[in-house]
C-alpha cells in the first residue's frame, strides 16, 4: 500500500481555514479526503456541512470525505483511520489535519517522523498556513504562535485581501517573506484555491529543490541580520509611516561556493540542533560536499534532522551551497561562524 499523503492546515482564528476546507471537501475533485479536526471549541466544519450527532467521532460525508475530531491524541486517531482503511470500512486517499488557531504545527509534524508505525503508513506532504490580511499584522505583533505558523509553512495563503489596501497587503507579504523566505505566497479569495496549490507540494521531500524567494536575497543583501525594516506606505505622504517589525521568528540564508567538509558539518549541525532545536522551526539546505558529484539535501523540524543524497550537479552548474534557517531568536552570527569553519 502506498503511503497516504497528509497536509497540515494551520492559521489563526478567522483566517479562513474552515472556508478553505469546506471548499476542498465539497469540490468535485474525485479524491476522498479524511479531515482530522483538532476540535477546540472554534467553528467546526460539520456544523455547516453536516447535521450530525457531534458525539460521533468519525463522520462519513456524502462525497466520500470523512471528518473526525481529535478527542484523543493524534497518533491514535491516525492509527485508527489506517486500520479502517485497511479493513475497507473507510475509503480515503489523503488526510488533512486542521489544527486549532493557536496550535504550534511543530509537534504535529514531528509525529510523522518520530513514530515508526505512523511513518510506515503516512507521508507528511506539507504545512499550509492561512494568514488573514486584515488582522495578520496585529496577530504577528501580539502572538508568537502566529509567527511560528508562518515560519513552519511550505505554502502561505493570504486571505481577506479585499478588506485591505494593496499597500497593506504588500506590507504583510513582505513581513511574511522575512519570517519565511522558502514558502511561496498566494493571495486568495473566499477559499478559492486550486487544489494543486494545497496538495502534493512535497514540502518535506528531501529531494525537492530549495526555493528561497529571490526578492528576499536581493532585498537585504547588505542587512540580513536586522529585520526591523522601515516600510514606507505612501510615497505621496509627507510623513512616511514606519513600521518596525522585529519578529521573534526570523530567517536567514547562508550561501557558500566553497564545499563543506561533511564530518565537520554533521558535528556542527548536530550540536546546534541539540542546543537550539526547540527554537529551530524549519531548516533546509542543498549542499556541495567535498568529493561528491551529487547534491546533499538536508532538512529538519525542531530537533529532527535528516539528510539524503540528491541529484547530480549538472555540468556547468554553479555549485553553491544554500541553507535557510527559520527559528525563534537564533544566534545568526554563531551559526554563520560555525558554518564557515565547516568549509573545506
Amino acid at each position: 500500500m502506498s503511503l497516504i499523503p497528509v497536509t497540515i492546515l494551520t492559521g489563526f482564528l478567522g483566517s479562513g481555514k474552515t472556508t478553505l476546507l469546506k471548499r476542498i471537501l465539497t469540490e468535485a475533485h474525485g479524491q476522498k479526503i479524511a479531515v482530522i479536526e483538532n476540535e477546540f471549541g472554534e467553528e467546526n466544519i460539520d456544523n455547516d456541512i453536516l447535521v450530525a450527532d457531534t458525539k460521533e467521532q468519525i463522520i462519513q460525508m456524502n462525497n466520500g470525505c470523512i471528518c473526525c475530531t481529535i478527542r484523543e491524541d493524534l497518533r491514535a486517531t491516525l492509527t485508527d483511520l489506517a486500520a479502517k482503511k485497511r479493513d475497507g470500512s473507510l475509503k480515503f486517499d489523503r488526510v488533512v489535519i486542521e489544527t486549532t488557531g493557536l496550535a504550534d504545527p511543530g509537534p504535529v509534524a514531528q509525529t510523522f517522523f518520530m513514530d515508526d508505525e505512523i511513518a510506515e503508513i503516512y507521508l507528511l506532504d506539507a504545512i499550509v498556513t492561512l494568514v488573514d490580511a486584515k488582522h495578520g499584522q496585529t496577530q504577528l505583533d501580539q502572538r508568537q504562535e502566529a509567527q511560528r505558523q508562518a515560519g513552519f509553512a511550505d505554502q502561505i495563503f493570504i486571505s481577506k485581501t479585499d478588506l485591505v489596501t494593496t499597500a497593506e497587503a504588500d506590507d504583510l507579504s513582505h513581513r511574511l517573506k522575512h519570517i519565511n523566505p522558502r514558502a511561496p505566497q498566494q493571495r486568495v479569495h473566499f477559499g478559492e484555491v486550486p487544489l494543486g496549490n494545497v496538495f502534493d507540494l512535497r514540502g518535506f521531500n528531501l529531494n525537492a529543490k530549495l526555493e528561497i524567494d529571490p526578492s528576499f536575497l536581493t532585498d537585504d543583501a547588505h542587512d540580513h541580520g536586522h529585520h526591523d525594516h522601515d516600510h514606507v506606505h505612501d510615497e505621496h505622504c509627507d510623513h512616511p509611516h514606519h513600521h518596525k517589525h522585529d519578529d521573534d521568528v526570523k530567517s536567514f540564508v547562508y550561501k557558500s561556493t566553497r564545499p563543506f567538509n561533511p564530518s565537520k558539518l554533521e558535528d556542527f549541525l548536530g550540536s546546534m540542533v541539540q542546543i537550539y532545536g526547540p527554537r529551530m522551526l524549519r531548516y533546509k539546505g542543498v549542499l556541495n560536499v567535498v568529493g561528491m558529484d551529487r547534491k546533499v539535501i538536508f532538512q529538519g523540524v525542531h530537533q529532527l534532522m535528516g539528510s539524503d543524497v540528491g541529484p547530480k550537479w549538472s555540468p556547468g552548474e554553479d555549485k553553491t551551497s544554500k541553507m535557510v534557517f527559520i527559528g525563534i531568536d537564533l544566534p545568526q552570527d554563531l551559526f554563520r561562524t560555525g558554518l564557515e569553519q565547516c568549509l573545506a
